[in-house]
C-alpha cells in the first residue's frame, strides 16, 4: 500500500488541499483503503491550525470538506514512513531535500511532475484571495489526477 505525503510551506493551503483532493479521487475508484495520504509543511508557522479559510471555502464549493485537517511540520520519521513525498514548489523542494537524509531523496519530487503543462510550482494562494484560491484548486485537482493516473499504472494496478 503506497503512502503519500504532500508538502508545502505552512501546511494550511496547498498541501492539505492536495490531501483532500487526492483522497476524494480515491473514493470512486474503491482504492481509498489501499493508499495512505497525509500532508505537512516545511515550517512550523501554523502547526495545529486548520487549512486557511479561503481554501476551505474553495473546497466546500467543490463538495469537499477539509476542516478536520491540522497543520504540522514534516518530521524525521516522515522520510521513513512515506513512500512518496510530493512538494508544491521548488523552494520547498530544496528545503525538504535539506531536511531529508540522502537515502530518502529518491522519494521526494515536485507535485506537478506528472502534469508538466501546469508548470513546476503550485502558486501559494495565501495572500491571493478567492480568485487565486480557485486557480490553485484547479491546478491541484489537475495535478492530483495526473499523479493518481501515474500511481495507478506504477503501483496500485500495475
Amino acid at each position: 500500500m503506497p503512502k503519500i505525503l504532500f508538502v508545502c510551506l505552512g501546511n494550511i493551503c496547498r498541501s492539505p488541499t492536495a490531501q483532500a483532493v487526492f483522497e476524494d479521487l480515491l473514493q470512486p475508484r474503491n482504492i481509498a483503503d489501499m493508499v495512505t495520504v497525509g500532508s505537512a509543511g516545511t515550517s512550523v508557522y501554523h502547526a495545529g491550525e486548520p487549512p486557511c479559510d479561503v481554501m476551505q471555502r474553495a473546497a466546500q464549493r467543490r463538495g469537499l470538506e477539509m476542516s478536520h485537517l491540522r497543520a504540522r511540520q514534516v518530521n524525521p520519521s516522515d522520510f521513513e514512513r512515506f513512500d512518496y513525498i510530493y512538494v508544491m514548489d521548488r523552494a520547498n523542494l530544496q528545503a525538504l531535500l535539506g531536511m531529508a537524509p540522502p537515502e530518502h531523496h529518491h522519494k521526494i519530487a515536485l507535485f506537478l511532475a506528472y502534469a508538466p503543462d501546469l508548470g513546476p510550482d503550485v502558486p501559494d494562494p495565501y495572500y491571493g484571495g478567492r480568485n487565486q484560491a480557485e486557480r490553485v484548486f484547479d491546478i491541484i485537482e489537475e495535478g492530483a489526477l495526473a499523479l493518481l493516473e501515474h500511481l495507478l499504472k506504477k503501483e496500485i494496478c500495475p
